[in-house]
């Protein structure tokens, strides 16, 4: 009986430490800006400036990174760019598209705009801005994959129709941990841009 209790605490002890330490991991970032206009449950209408980001398109199936993605923007922000500039990882990483024609990006800190970022060096990476505007958010645990993506995506959608939201472009899934972290800890969004005279 005793073990077992020890064994429990134990298990506690490193659960408490996985969360602190997923939760400082993140927390160690800057974070893309909005304000929240309207909250439900785990369901966010939120208004977002206009961000600017490094983007990379992703091969079929290559949602983790194998395909090179991940990497090719890594290396533009730690310095293959035209000004040899390192920049600031951010959160989340947005995925989206589908996968004949899926992109990954990250988002440049607050500070760095479109127009004043460096020029990538490699010729598949591109800098541009995403236009400010509302979008219904959806925040969702577990790993990356297209089973649990397009469950979420079913449920803000079902929540959209519920509250009269149209939708007015393609999803986009933010991820905002490393993938060491333990799917049920993850934070994952899925976001869809919706019409700006809407309720």
């Amino acid at each position: 009986m005793k073990t077992m209790w020890i064994a429990l605490v134990v298990l506690a002890v490193v659960a408490g430490l996985t969360f602190a330490g997923c939760r400082a991991t993140r927390a160690g970032y800057e974070s893309a800006p909005y304000q929240v206009v309207r909250s439900e449950g785990q369901f966010e209408v939120r208004d977002y400036p206009a961000l600017a980001v490094v983007e990379t398109p992703m091969a079929a199936g290559g949602r983790d990174g194998s395909d090179g993605s991940f990497m090719r923007l890594f290396r533009f922000i730690t310095g293959a760019n035209e000004a040899q500039q390192k920049i600031a990882m951010t959160t989340p990483v947005f995925m989206s598209g589908s996968d004949s024609n899926a992109t990954m990006a990250f988002v440049l800190p607050a500070k760095l705009k479109a127009d004043a970022a460096p020029k990538p060096s490699d010729g598949s990476v591109t800098v541009r801005e995403l236009p400010a505007g509302p979008f219904a958010v959806l925040r969702f645990r577990g790993g990356r994959d297209g089973k649990n993506e397009a469950a979420a995506l079913e449920r803000l959608r079902a929540w959209m129709k519920q509250k009269g939201l149209k939708a007015s472009s393609a999803p986009i899934y933010g991820y905002f941990d490393p993938p060491w972290t333990p799917a049920f800890l993850r934070r994952n969004e899925v976001m869809l841009r919706i019409e700006a005279d809407q309720p």
